[in-house]
């Protein structure tokens, strides 16, 4: 997977990393996700990013109130930002690496941080072989899937993506539930997290019954 020459190496990723918890937002690497960042503690926590690494970790609540975070979660790099003039920051996150929580630290400046194991995710650095998915299994089951939620899907885009930015940008951006997006996130090897998504798709598309339609 293409790397800009801004990435940080994988050795020298922090051991401490400020975490946005929302639920349903989901980075994976090599996907982006935009954010309209207007809360005072998460204002504070971009702008402490933009003075050191750029990183931030985007990890799904476990509880209405945000208080428990998933075991896992994934950062991303500011790649681009914008300011408003009513307050707010506009800012687009390129997911990088994944990353266990090890524990909570203290607060800074009202937001959260974790000490963060990035070892189990050294992967998400490496290009996966080619031929590693089933594609032609992960393209019948989406399309059997969209045809029965109503989901339009870029086909062109599609085919030319590789495999492993093709599995992860589908997780970014289907529209399954969170339980399920956060069991493909933590879900350490592309062939596996493949094989997942299409058994999700599958079942989804199982349950809907086919009442969608989907657009070419």
């Amino acid at each position: 997977m293409h790397r800009n020459p801004f990435t940080l190496p994988f050795d020298r990723l922090p051991a401490d990393i400020a975490v946005f918890p929302l639920s349903g937002a989901v980075l994976m690497p090599g996907t982006q996700l935009p954010l309209n960042v207007f809360e005072p503690r998460y204002l504070n926590m971009v702008e402490d990013a933009l003075g050191a690494r750029r990183l931030i970790g985007m990890i799904q609540p476990l509880d209405e109130d945000e208080r428990v975070l998933s075991k896992t979660g994934c950062a991303g790099r500011i790649s681009s930002f914008s300011e408003t003039d009513d307050g707010r920051i506009i800012l687009v996150l390129t997911g990088l690496c994944r990353f266990d929580v090890v524990d909570e630290l203290p607060l800074a400046r009202g937001y959260r941080r974790v000490r963060a194991d990035w070892t189990r995710f050294n992967g998400d650095y490496q290009d996966p072989a080619e031929n590693e998915i089933d594609r032609t299994g992960l393209t019948d089951a989406l399309r059997a899937y969209a045809e029965s939620v109503g989901a339009e899907v870029s086909w062109d885009g599609f085919e030319k993506a590789d495999d492993h930015l093709l599995v992860n940008a589908l997780i970014a951006n289907l529209p399954l539930d969170n339980k399920q997006k956060q069991s493909l996130i933590e879900t350490v090897l592309p062939n596996e997290r493949a094989e997942l998504l299409k058994a999700i798709l599958e079942m989804v598309g199982g349950e809907s019954g086919g009442g969608g339609r989907m657009r070419h």
